[in-house]
């Protein structure tokens, strides 16, 4: 019964717009914080390094898509370019001297400059024209890395994270990698939630519901477009750099394809347009699935309950994950944070059932 608005009393505008007006929300934000903080400790390293980090990783990468396509309702199919320029960006600046810390702002302001050109550019179109502007964007970039030799030394060469430390931490362990990685995703989660309730983020929301009714109430539609190109990806080079050092620790041309900036917008698909909670559950479901579904698979062949042909083997994750993906978006269209929120209200009034009309 702890878990009840029923004695929650807000006397003030500040009280009211508190980020969790409910206190069991504030305890449970603490406790998984904790958590998330002392998972080194707990989770094995393999466990830690293989599905607990890249999960962290890619959900900032989907809150910082998110911050385009869910409050501004901009498209992006060229998200991955972005992170390619802020991770090769990020090791060329290490290898020439500059410190670490500084790197990472570097390289998040040289993938904003470059996002907010292509940005600028397909501020005239909509839709279909802008998925192909950025689409556009994600092939100049992929020909640019691969095409130049000294950028990433070839089509197929592997270019080597220095070693580096972040405030005098030295990044040479998991867990100072895991604590990076989520120190940077929990920062990206606050200035979202934070992002949503300020003018910035009230005139994002109004470009995306109709951008010419909020040129008449004074939002001015290309600086607002602008910032949003500029902030998303911002986030999204810096996002990349600490994929690059905490993950990867050694970047090739194919590790930022098309088909990652397909999975990018499918984690913020998935996980719900615009949602804190739906980044992280996306990320989630759409980086860990595939590998639970294998393994599963993998032990039912084993069982004898499903055929052992090597090729079937490897395609029925896939058909099970794609329907999994159908079945959510044809149930739930809002995303896995709607059905989250949809459980949290029952919770609210359990045991008793809501008034029906």
């Amino acid at each position: 019964m702890f878990y009840r608005l029923s004695g929650t009393y807000h006397t003030s505008y500040r009280a009211d717009r508190r980020l969790w007006k409910v206190p069991a929300d504030r305890w449970l934000v603490i406790a998984l914080l904790l958590l998330a903080l002392l998972a080194p400790l707990y989770v094995s390293p393999l466990y830690l390094g293989s599905y607990v980090l890249p999960w962290v990783i890619w959900s900032a990468a989907a809150l910082s898509l998110t911050l385009l396509m869910g409050l501004a309702g901009q498209l992006h199919f060229g998200f991955a370019a972005v992170m390619a320029i802020g991770a090769y960006a990020s090791i060329h600046l290490t290898r020439a001297g500059i410190p670490f810390e500084i790197s990472l702002l570097l390289s998040g302001l040289i993938a904003a400059v470059i996002g907010a050109v292509f940005g600028g550019a397909a501020l005239r179109v909509k839709g279909l024209y802008l998925v192909m502007a950025t689409l556009a964007m994600q092939y100049l970039v992929d020909w640019v890395v691969v095409n130049v030799p000294w950028i990433s030394g070839g089509a197929h060469a592997t270019l080597r994270t220095p070693a580096v430390s972040f405030l005098l931490l030295p990044l040479d362990s998991l867990a100072a990698r895991y604590w990076l990685a989520l120190g940077w995703a929990v920062l990206l989660t606050v200035f979202f939630m934070n992002v949503k309730r300020s003018l910035f983020g009230r005139a994002l929301v109004a470009i995306r519901d109709k951008d010419f009714a909020a040129a008449v109430i004074g939002v001015d539609p290309f600086r607002t477009k602008l910032m949003a190109f500029f902030t998303s990806s911002f986030m999204g080079g810096v996002t990349g750099a600490i994929l690059a050092f905490c993950f990867y620790r050694a970047v090739t041309p194919e590790q930022f394809g098309f088909n990652v900036s397909i999975q990018l917008v499918a984690m913020v698909l998935v996980g719900g347009l615009g949602s804190v909670i739906g980044s992280w559950l996306g990320a989630g479901f759409v980086l860990l699935a595939p590998i639970f579904l294998t393994n599963l698979v993998s032990d039912l062949a084993a069982a004898g309950w499903v055929p052992v042909s090597q090729n079937f083997l490897s395609h029925l994750p896939l058909v099970i994950y794609g329907a999994m993906i159908i079945g959510f978006l044809l149930l739930e269209p809002l995303g896995l944070a709607k059905i989250y929120d949809n459980i949290r209200k029952y919770l609210l009034v359990w045991p008793f059932r809501h008034a029906r009309s």
